[in-house]
């Protein structure tokens, strides 16, 4: 249990202990390793350590709805692709139920592929139930305008 006190000057509840953002950060770390996942089992297993049943995924590319669109999408890029390793650029920032990951993408033969942001939003259970992608350096050839709903 999350202990909070309360600042006297704005009256907002802030934690004093660390176990929300612990648990945050042990699910991005989750978060990367889906996204590195290289077997059905391994994509399963962090699939349900990770995301919400009803995980919403917003990118450039368009929206997807739950686990199975999200492997699905990472099966599709994977095999268009080959074999890519999906980075922190640095430290992930965590606070009041979200996240900010700065990530790169790189391929053996170009690195990087891409880079982006991705905010990610948590249920109370630690879960991610949001993706929000930004493209900071999108692939070579990329247009954002062509892929917007």
């Amino acid at each position: 249990m999350t202990e909070t006190e309360t600042d006297t000057e704005t009256g907002t509840e802030t934690e004093t202990a660390d176990a929300a953002t612990a648990q945050h950060r042990a699910t991005v770390e989750h978060y990367v390793r889906f996204w590195n996942a290289e077997t059905p089992e391994e994509q399963q297993h962090l699939v349900s350590a990770t995301f919400t049943d009803e995980v919403r995924y917003y990118a450039p590319i368009g929206v997807l709805s739950g686990p199975s669109a999200l492997i699905g999408f990472h099966d599709e890029f994977a095999q268009h692709m080959g074999k890519v390793a999906f980075r922190p650029r640095q430290e992930p920032e965590i606070h009041h139920g979200r996240a900010r990951l700065m990530w790169r993408i790189d391929t053996q033969d170009k690195a990087p592929f891409a880079t982006g942001t991705d905010i990610l939003v948590f249920a109370p259970d630690g879960h991610i139930t949001t993706v929000t992608t930004f493209l900071d350096q999108p692939p070579e050839g990329f247009d954002p305008n062509a892929h917007h709903q």
